[in-house]
């Protein structure tokens, strides 16, 4: 395994020089490494009350470096359907409010969805009352023009003309994301951090009308190219609310259970080999239960690529909540 590392940490560090250069030369801010030394951790709350359960997450993780910043936001309102379908009002009211309370600076929340009109569907899940009372803008890609995006074509990258990230998340100075736990039965397998990052990408470009999403779901590649956007995509916070999940079906319908979890790190590959497990806890699809979780190919092309951990020994797990060193112990399990 050592020898895995090695090669591992030298595939990280030959990228992220390459990234820098990448970003030096075209003037373009770059996401910093998300795989530092030591482990990434991953915080497990036990809860029925998400609002309760965000907030004890967040004292987990030390906020300082969000004082006085700008904050770009990718929720999951990819549809009008309701949680856990779309990303549950009180989640973002407890994530935005959290970031507010630290002293981040101006919060855009950024969204597109792909199975609705996105205007419509913050109107319907009550987006725009929480931004209201909490205080943060609301952007909708699909009002957005050509200068509203960030193209980006990774050197290893599979994309077969790169891809446009919309602006707010190539130039703010950190990105939060908040996901939902749930399988995808259009090819994703499953839609978690990784998943959700595909909403902050256009669906045209503006300029020329080429279609990224018909790109990406008629690819057999498709779950490579959903890992291969967070190379740009940063994730200086996650927060996965798992207090539903659908472990079939989705990402707008399946069957429900109830895992009573939220989940928050800073890594993106181990926020969600975590939440793999957990959807297998609960027997989920044949394409998420088969092989080790670090097989599946979302995550493996992110490890491929350093962008987190990158076996299930990397993870730290901290448990927090009634019964919460139980279900630590069977996702570490499910990892092994």
């Amino acid at each position: 395994m050592s020898g895995l590392n090695s090669v591992l940490d030298r595939r990280r560090f030959i990228r992220n020089v390459i990234m820098l250069g990448a970003g030096i030369l075209s003037g373009v801010g770059l996401p910093a490494p998300v795989f530092a030394r030591g482990k990434s951790r991953v915080v497990l709350v036990k809860t029925d009350d998400r609002a309760l359960g965000v907030a004890r997450a967040l004292a987990e993780f030390d906020l300082s470096g969000f004082r006085g910043a700008t904050v770009a936001l990718k929720a999951n309102y990819n549809s009008a359907d309701p949680f856990p379908a779309s990303t549950h009002p009180d989640t973002l009211r407890a994530l935005t409010q959290g970031l507010k309370d630290a002293g981040a600076g101006p919060m855009a929340l950024v969204e597109r969805s792909g199975m609705g009109v996105t205007a419509r569907v913050l109107e319907e899940l009550g987006v725009h009352d929480v931004a209201r009372e909490v205080g943060f803008k609301v952007v909708v890609m699909d009002r957005l023009g050509a200068d509203g995006y960030v193209h980006h074509a990774p050197l290893d990258s599979h994309w077969k003309k790169g891809f446009l990230l919309e602006r707010h998340f190539a130039e703010a100075d950190r990105v939060v994301q908040t996901c939902c736990l749930k399988t995808h039965q259009y090819g994703g397998h499953f839609t978690l951090s990784l998943k959700n990052a595909v909403g902050a990408v256009a669906k045209y470009d503006p300029a020329t009308g080429y279609n990224y999403m018909n790109e990406l779901h008629g690819s057999r590649r498709q779950r490579t190219l959903i890992a291969e956007i967070s190379q740009v995509f940063r994730n200086d916070l996650i927060v996965m609310d798992g207090l539903r999940a659908f472990v079939s079906g989705g990402p707008h319908a399946g069957r429900q259970v109830e895992p009573g979890v939220i989940v928050v790190g800073t890594d993106p590959v181990a926020v969600d080999a975590v939440g793999v497990a957990i959807l297998r806890l609960y027997g989920t699809t044949p394409e998420v239960a088969r092989g080790a979780v670090f097989e599946q190919e979302q995550i493996a092309r992110a490890v491929e690529l350093g962008l987190g951990a990158a076996t299930p020994e990397d993870i730290e797990l901290v448990p927090l909540g009634p019964d919460a060193d139980n279900l630590a112990r069977r996702v570490r399990e499910e990892l092994a």
